[in-house]
């Protein structure tokens, strides 16, 4: 019985788990198949996942929204997992399209100001960190 209920709290993990591995691969893959093409001057790898992840991600729930109906289970892979390890900017972007839909938009702006240069600063102090270390 232990076991069992140990079993059913890992079960989310378990599928953000593999989902995040299969959205890593295909980041990994999208990413190199760019640099392939376009020059590595500018991270077209990188934006270009980055904007397919937000494409994938706006459809998803989009049609999640009532045309096709997914377990908390399957949403979870697919969104949180495979989306998630593809980039995480795509859930990013979907909750601040979710705020500006829903009128909030002082935290709609917020949380791209705060995100964008937040992010920026935290991989600045990382970088100098590093050093440091």
């Amino acid at each position: 019985m232990f076991l069992h209920k140990r079993g059913s709290r890992m079960k989310p993990y378990l599928i953000v788990f593999l989902g995040g591995g299969i959205g890593a691969a295909g980041r990994y893959w999208l990413s190199s198949a760019v640099y392939k093409v376009f020059p590595p001057e500018f991270p077209f790898g990188n934006l270009v996942v980055n904007v397919s992840g937000c494409l994938l991600i706006g459809m998803l729930m989009s049609v999640t929204e009532g045309r096709l109906v997914l377990t908390s289970s399957m949403k979870m892979f697919l969104a949180i997992g495979i989306l998630g390890g593809f980039t995480t900017f795509s859930s990013f972007s979907y909750e601040t399209i979710a705020l500006l839909r829903d009128g909030q938009i002082l935290y709609g702006s917020l949380n791209v100001l705060a995100t964008i240069l937040g992010c920026l600063a935290a991989t600045y102090a990382g970088m100098v960190i590093g050093k440091i270390i």
